[in-house]
């Protein structure tokens, strides 16, 4: 759950670039409100969630010890702990139900607010591809959320770390991801959860033991706009690279924005280069500056794709999941596609010969024996801690 606390950053205009001070920021936050507006007790009260003691997260964690540290962000660490399954008590290490439990860094900016917009919205939606919120602690000073667990770690150790550990994923499970990572997405834009993530970014797509992908962390989760308008206005949060260029101009968000972001993590997993990364040589630091001329010709893309699983695909394939993140990237928010269309397009894409299927039980296959192999070598899973991600900065 690491990959759910990356530090976050406001901008009020795109051409201003200087760095932001976190503790000026705390105070000019903008967060989401319910569209009736609640009280912290009418929220936690009306939650479905499991109200936990610190003592009973501080013996599951084995006192929030540094080994069990799975990563830690703008909000504070997040920990490995384990509970009954059943009555939620603390439980041996090894036994029970695993957990991650975050929690909030009380010199932190981000603070309280993002707390309970995870509560907000984590305790009120449900969906197989949005990560579980099993219960919080709000005991004095204490603020802590408790998730399930999530063995894979994020979608971002698996693109960009270089370990043994981390097996690249092949081009049928990056489709996989990709697909379900969309279903989430449609999901929150629905008429029934009326939902911009603001977040999307591949370090909060989190994959359980089976590969199956989970959007975390909705600390900057908006509700979508109400009475006839078409954008909610707001200060401009997110990670760089990632937030649409419309809202970094004007504050105004919808739910293109997150379709945009949707694009640039589509080019990610197909190129498996970060969407910024200034260890690359001049001209190939921004990604998407660098891809775009070679995303429409099928004899150019494979020149961008990502080594790691050349043979994995067809070129047709590879082509249409490159045109996809480049409807997804149209600077015009009009003209990006809405994210049930992107389901539809990546359900046909792996539905297809062409998306690579005929290889996929090969492929799976071996992904499977080595990462067998290389887990009966670890006794100790340890959740990944998560690279660093590029702040967007004011």
């Amino acid at each position: 759950m690491g990959s759910c606390i990356s530090v976050r950053i406001k901008a009020e205009s795109p051409l201003h670039a200087g760095a932001s001070d976190g503790r000026d920021l705390s105070s000019r936050l903008s967060y989401s409100a319910p569209l009736t507006p609640r009280s912290q007790n009418e929220i936690l009260e009306s939650s479905n969630l499991k109200s936990f003691s610190f003592n009973e997260l501080r013996v599951a964690t084995r006192n929030f010890r540094p080994d069990s540290v799975l990563g830690e962000g703008g909000f504070g660490c997040v920990f490995k702990g384990w509970i009954d399954e059943h009555t939620f008590k603390s439980a041996r290490p090894g036994t029970g139900l695993v957990i991650a439990v975050k929690r909030l860094n009380q010199e932190g900016f981000q603070g309280h607010k993002e707390w309970l917009a995870e509560i907000n919205y984590l305790g009120s939606l449900s969906h197989p591809n949005l990560v579980k919120l099993i219960g919080y602690c709000l005991e004095d000073e204490h603020r802590l959320l408790v998730y399930e667990f999530m063995p894979r770690g994020s979608l971002e150790n698996h693109l960009f770390r270089r370990s043994t550990y981390f097996q690249p994923l092949s081009w049928n499970l990056r489709m996989k991801v990709a697909l379900e990572a969309a279903k989430g997405l449609a999901y929150l834009h629905s008429p029934e959860a009326k939902v911009i993530y603001r977040d999307f970014k591949s370090s909060n797509i989190l994959l359980d033991s089976n590969y199956n992908a989970k959007l975390s962390d909705f600390g900057l989760a908006k509700d979508g706009p109400v009475d006839g308008k078409s954008y909610v206005s707001t200060r401009v949060m997110g990670t760089y690279g990632y937030a649409a260029p419309e809202y970094m101009a004007t504050g105004h968000l919808t739910a293109r924005s997150d379709i945009y972001s949707f694009g640039v993590v589509l080019l990610e997993m197909l190129t498996g280069r970060r969407v910024v990364d200034k260890n690359r040589p001049h001209g190939e630091q921004n990604l998407i500056e660098w891809a775009k001329p070679f995303l429409s010709s099928k004899r150019k893309v494979l020149r961008i794709m990502d080594p790691r699983i050349e043979g994995q695909y067809s070129v047709e394939g590879a082509l249409k999941a490159a045109l996809l993140a480049v409807k997804c990237l149209a600077l015009e928010p009009k003209f990006r596609p809405k994210m049930h269309e992107v389901v539809k397009a990546l359900e046909q894409l792996q539905n297809s010969n062409e998306s690579g299927t005929l290889k996929r039980d090969q492929t799976q296959r071996k992904h499977r024996r080595t990462c067998t192999d290389e887990a009966s070598r670890r006794k100790t899973l340890s959740y990944p801690r998560p690279a660093a991600s590029p702040q967007l900065v004011t």
